[in-house]
């Protein structure tokens, strides 16, 4: 068995708002671009799963979430050993009020 990334439906639409304003304020090239970008990111946690580091804002939960970094974004995911998925949570715009991050407690 082989391990899996699955996006949460909130981790969808936020790249969904994502590309949404990127391609208004930029060009469809850049918001696609920026979407492959993303993605490429988050699949290199097929290799290197705990590469990421903890999300402090996040300490406390039942559930242990990490990050990577892109650009201005942050990958949030958390691993579920058991089930071998690797479960990618939100993407965070960086440039937000931090504590915002903690809006799925």
């Amino acid at each position: 068995m082989t391990w899996e990334i699955v996006w949460s439906e909130f981790a969808e639409k936020k790249l969904d708002g994502i590309f949404e304003y990127y391609q208004e304020n930029a060009s469809t090239e850049v918001a696609s671009k920026l979407m492959v970008d993303i993605i490429t990111g988050a699949n290199r946690l097929y290799k290197h799963k705990n590469s990421g580091q903890i999300e402090a804002q996040l300490l406390g939960l039942s559930t242990e979430y990490r990050y990577l970094v892109y650009k201005s974004f942050k990958i949030i995911y958390s691993i579920d050993e058991t089930g071998m998925l690797i479960k990618i949570a939100d993407v965070f715009d960086t440039r937000q009020y931090p504590r915002k991050i903690e809006r799925g407690k």
